[in-house]
């Protein structure tokens, strides 16, 4: 079959790759130049609604409804929209080999992609258990949660196994998200993770208490400081208990597995120079080789603030960094320049009717303050993470708009400290005045 030829190709049909169409269409891509090749069904959406509101029982969402960019406010891409600026959507395509020096891409149905500038923007995948061999991970009704086909799965899964039993394996983002989710469904929802409290790349002791508590008081149990290690299926090969190292056998209808992911880089092994377990970029999202970009959780890019090379797994910087690396591309063209990527850490959470943002970096001492009881009706707490006499990183639960814009200025700031003491007496307060 004749090879398809494009100016620009993204592989990968994430949230990175939505916003950087709409970027092109910003900058008056011509039809025909842009093709965006992925490996799922549908055009791109906001990824985060998986495992929120699409698993609501009541007025769930539902594609249409949360392509991109309405995440971030912006207008819906619909699959029209790529029609209409004559970027070729090429869907249900997985690239099964990429070769940098010849600018071609090969699909698993044998088709070549020649380009001449390819962004990557092939995300991530979710980490298995089969990967590590764990007894009995194969069985039925062990879900994964990644892109809406994983999501469907589920939903079909909660309404044939009404009112059943949950075992959700890891206390991150996902295994919070799902278990709250979960328990709005009216399922009987335990959680196990390996580490004495959940979130522990973000949350302090502190704020995990809370959650816990709150999570408890939902009725949602949660076993911490041991592992699954197997499971047991019934005579239909569907999951029935989850064995934990510590000897203690769970009941359980459905599993769901959150143990992280890890970033797909695999195409590009060898031909391109990596760095922290992504594809190493510079500040315009530019890799080791001409022509090629890399954006979202694939790359390793400078963070300006901290000066240090790092890979950042969230949404945020994935619609941002595809804007970037959009905007180096068309500046270059022009013989211009842009501004270097100055990207503020941003990661945000919403369960239950619980919402936290977090902004910076989680270094150094840390304080709370406010009311971080459990019991509280509308709870409103937070903590700053102070390091060399500065506050580097907040935390906010509860927050208005007006107070989380406050909290990120102050990640973004900087400020001096001198008394922690009086900085946790102090609060919200503080960041209200920078």
């Amino acid at each position: 079959m004749a090879a398809k030829s494009f100016k620009y190709v993204i592989v990968g049909g994430g949230v990175s790759a939505g916003y950087a169409a709409r970027e092109f269409a910003k900058q008056g891509v011509k039809p025909g130049e842009l093709a965006i090749i992925s490996k799922e069904a549908v055009a791109p959406y906001e990824r985060p609604a998986l495992s929120k509101a699409y698993l609501f029982p009541e007025s769930p969402a539902r594609l249409p409804g949360f392509h991109v960019c309405v995440g971030s406010g912006g207008e819906r891409l619909l699959p029209e929209w790529y029609k209409e600026k004559g970027i070729e959507l090429i869907l249900s395509t997985e690239i099964v080999k990429a070769d940098l020096a010849a600018k071609t891409l090969i699909s698993a149905a044998g088709e070549t992609f020649n380009y001449q500038i390819l962004i990557i923007a092939t995300g991530s995948s979710v980490i298995r258990l089969t990967d590590f061999g764990v007894q009995g991970a194969d069985a039925k009704n062990i879900y994964y949660l990644r892109e809406v086909d994983d999501a469907d799965k589920l939903v079909e899964a909660i309404k044939a196994k009404k009112n059943g039993k949950v075992v959700i394996v890891g206390g991150g983002y996902i295994g919070l998200e799902l278990s709250a989710v979960m328990k709005i469904n009216n399922l009987d929802v335990k959680m196990v993770y390996p580490e004495p409290w959940c979130m522990p790349r973000l949350f302090t002791a502190d704020i995990a208490a809370f959650y816990e508590g709150f999570y408890k008081n939902k009725g949602i149990q949660i076993i911490k400081g041991t592992v699954a290690v197997g499971f047991t299926a019934d005579s239909n090969g569907e999951v029935k208990e989850v064995k934990l190292k510590d000897g203690r056998v769970l009941e359980a209808d459905i599993v769901v597995v959150g143990v992280g992911g890890r970033p797909l880089t695999t195409l590009f092994k060898g031909q391109v120079e990596e760095e922290k377990g992504g594809i190493k970029t510079d500040s315009f999202f530019k890799t080791s080789v001409p022509n090629v970009y890399a954006v979202g959780d694939v790359a390793t890019f400078p963070l300006k603030l901290y000066k240090e090379l790092r890979r950042v797994e969230h949404v945020d910087h994935s619609r941002k960094s595809a804007e970037q690396a959009v905007k180096a591309i068309k500046a270059s063209e022009e013989g211009k320049t842009i501004e270097e990527y100055d990207y503020l850490p941003f990661f945000y959470s919403r369960s239950f009717d619980l919402s936290w943002q977090f902004y910076g970096d989680n270094v150094g001492d840390t304080v709370i303050f406010g009311d971080n009881n459990p019991e509280t009706p509308k709870p409103k707490f937070g903590s700053y993470w102070i390091k060399d006499g500065k506050v580097l990183g907040a935390f906010l639960e509860g927050g208005t708009p007006e107070e989380n814009k406050a909290i990120a200025k102050v990640a973004r700031v900087q400020p001096p400290v001198e008394n922690l003491d009086v900085l946790s007496k102090e609060g919200l307060s503080f960041a209200c005045k920078i």
